[in-house]
């Protein structure tokens, strides 16, 4: 993080799957929450003071009052529906909830945030806040009541009221409050700061009503997206609608690496060196926009980040190793160097998965924004240019086809790898499909450059067939997808259209 000049660090330290960090005051919370894995009071302090040599702030999270379920474990009365609780092994948005209706609720909360302000220096707390249905506050006849009685309309004004009650405590021991966007409302003062993680216009909103915001949304690092889609992700755009006074309340942004799908082994590959692009992004000028010399200075980047020991590039083949059962990696390589995990939230839909689901496929061997794939598109992009010069024409068609070549000879020899590897009978059909979309392209270049051969077939048959294949190519298949397809089309649509 130095290393970018990112300089906070933002600690999300429980959740429905785990209290995180060890409380001396309330020990069932880590005791009963946690399954044994969390930070000791000690290795908290030592974080923050290696944080501090480094200029990097660290702000805890205890998200409140949903995701609560690991708190409950161990204090059920906390509870606004019945127990008995257990920690969450599965992902997504769970019910439980913390009571915030009960005064006993408050006098807990008031004990453990006087222990953890005295653990954490920094001014700043995060509470959370987000993705609370209500479901259990309305099914609880007391919480119903009492919402009758303060006249409180409904589950969300009634969370305002609770953050109200958190926001009391904080500033008791001299914290300023931050939450995600949904804590946003006029119960609180603009001392609170919003993250906006469900998209860019809360944030504008937060900034026009006076508080103070950080833009999170679109820098979500685990939905695997491109590199290019984060760094013109600036979170004071030209058309952000502000005035100077109201856009000096955007105090930045914030990368977000939610943690379902990383492992100890992976985790350096989907921060970095995407991260590296967000931290420029952050500290530069909204119209520094160019993407390729952005990439350029990322690959010198994601060296630098190598050399003082981040693994994103180093475990990449020991994974492909593991995956090949200590085969010749060069062809599974071949093949992953062109895919990517599946985006957004869809390797939870395509799979169900645990807190203690291996991640050692090759859906976790593939990276973001993969390299290989990225520099193909670009060199079918440069081909495509009309204004071209014809001996680049060559050079670019004959580097387009030594790739295709290598890519439609591929297959045989993985096949073979594959038969004896179990575990990549998942991607047997993407290995094939990657020889086949490689045909394709090599067939619609040699068109490109022989009219004869191309003034011999119906092109919207041929149209109509290749795009069907490429279609049928691009269904992902063990949770990742081949990234050149986009590209094939491309240069199939040049043989469509030329005449």
């Amino acid at each position: 993080m130095a290393a970018v000049k990112l300089n906070v660090f933002h600690w999300h330290l429980t959740d429905d799957q785990g209290f995180r960090v060890e409380s001396t005051v309330f020990p069932r919370l880590h005791q009963y929450g946690s399954h044994g894995m969390y930070y000791t009071q000690k290795q908290i302090k030592e974080v923050i003071a290696y944080a501090d040599d480094r200029g990097i702030r660290v702000i805890p999270e205890f998200d409140l009052p949903g995701h609560t379920s690991s708190w409950l474990v161990g204090h059920p009365e906390l509870a606004s529906a019945p127990g008995p609780y257990q920690i969450e092994t599965s992902f997504g948005v769970h019910e439980a909830t913390i009571n915030p209706v009960r005064e006993e609720t408050y006098a807990f909360l008031d004990a453990l945030f006087h222990e953890m302000t005295d653990l954490f220096s920094d001014e700043y707390v995060h509470i959370g806040g987000d993705e609370n249905s209500g479901k259990q506050w309305l099914a609880n006849k007391e919480i119903r009541a009492f919402m009758t009685a303060k006249k409180i309309p409904d589950t969300h004004e009634l969370q305002g009221y609770f953050n109200q009650r958190l926001f009391a405590i904080l500033s008791k021991y001299k914290k300023k409050m931050i939450g995600w966007d949904e804590i946003l409302s006029p119960d609180l003062p603009p001392k609170i700061v919003i993250q906006s993680w469900r998209g860019r216009e809360s944030m504008i909103q937060a900034a026009k009503l006076g508080y103070k915001s950080i833009l999170s949304h679109g820098y979500y690092l685990d939905l695997i997206q491109p590199t290019a889609l984060h760094y013109l992700n600036d979170p004071l755009p030209l058309d952000s609608g502000l005035t100077l006074e109201e856009s000096k309340n955007i105090l930045g942004g914030e990368a977000t690496m939610w943690s379902e799908f990383v492992s100890p082994e992976t985790i350096d590959s989907r921060i970095w060196p995407r991260t590296a692009a967000i931290a420029e992004r952050l500290w530069s000028p909204v119209t520094l926009c160019a993407l390729d010399d952005l990439y350029q200075r990322l690959e010198r980047s994601s060296l630098h980040l190598e050399e003082l020991g981040l693994t994103h590039e180093k475990n990449y083949p020991m994974m492909l190793r593991r995956l090949t059962a200590g085969e010749e990696i060069a062809p599974l390589k071949n093949l992953v160097d062109v895919c990517e995990p599946v985006k957004n939230y869809e390797r939870t839909v395509q799979r169900f998965y645990t807190t203690f689901s291996p991640l050692t496929r090759v859906v976790d061997a593939a990276r973001p924004d993969a390299k290989v794939a990225r520099e193909f598109r670009k060199l079918v992009n440069q081909f495509r240019s009309e204004s071209i010069q014809e001996k680049d024409a060559h050079q670019l068609q004959a580097e387009l086809e030594k790739r295709l070549i290598l890519w439609r000879d591929n297959h045989a020899a993985l096949e073979l790898i594959i038969q004896h590897s179990p575990i990549l009978q998942g991607i047997h059909s993407l290995s094939a499909d990657l020889s086949t979309v490689a045909m394709i392209g090599l067939e619609a270049l040699s068109f490109l450059e022989n009219q004869d051969e191309r003034k011999q077939i119906d092109v919207g048959e041929y149209s109509k067939r290749q795009k069907a294949l490429l279609q049928a190519a691009k269904k992902p298949r063990g949770q990742v997808e081949l990234m050149i397809i986009s590209a094939i089309e491309q240069i199939v649509e040049l043989v469509v259209g030329k005449k």
